[in-house]
């Protein structure tokens, strides 16, 4: 049985995201931990030996990055070539499609209570935000729907509490949930 969540993540933005929607949909007992990196490539240098120096037992891992302009497979295969080279075959890969921003223009509900904008939510039907990882852009496209009250840190901090858990247009984010409920659902 799973113990403890540890989240490989890119940028302290993600970890402000998380501690807001993971207190909503985990068991009881499950711990998390954070290994919050300095970038991408920061992420890419280290992940091998820090995965290797966890000895937490009954630890599961999941290792979070943006795709930004690159090709989202070879992203996801190289993370996880760096998982099974650390003995951590099981740890789960998970790209945010662009950007993690894309997470929150899936939901702008939850960016309209979070940042306390009114009027955002009701832009979700817009063709651009019923598929937030097609835009190249969502840091910016969520910095001119907020007038730039978007800050990454601050923001992640706000919106995650409020993020959907069902019905976010973030088909990463979706696949991100998915992937966290299936590692505390095994036995």
């Amino acid at each position: 049985m799973v113990k403890a969540i540890v989240f490989f993540l890119e940028e302290p933005s993600a970890k402000e995201m998380l501690q807001g929607l993971l207190p909503r949909f985990l068991p009881c007992g499950v711990a998390v931990r954070y290994v919050t990196f300095q970038g991408k490539q920061d992420l890419e240098k280290n992940l091998e030996k820090r995965l290797k120096g966890w000895r937490e037992p009954d630890s599961a891992f999941v290792v979070m990055r943006d795709q930004d302009s690159g090709d989202c497979r070879v992203i996801k295969e190289g993370l996880a070539k760096l998982c099974r080279q650390a003995g951590k075959e099981h740890a789960l890969v998970r790209i945010a499609c662009r950007e993690l921003e894309s997470f929150y223009l899936g939901d702008l509900a939850a960016v309209e209570k979070g940042l306390d904008v009114g009027g955002i939510g009701r832009q979700q039907q817009k063709r651009k935000f019923r598929s937030p990882d097609q835009l190249g852009s969502p840091s910016g496209e969520l910095e001119k729907l907020t007038k730039n009250r978007y800050q990454k840190i601050a923001g992640s901090r706000a919106i995650g509490p409020h993020l959907s858990l069902e019905g976010n247009c973030s088909r990463s984010f979706n696949v991100l949930v998915s992937g966290i409920r299936a590692i505390v659902s095994q036995e």
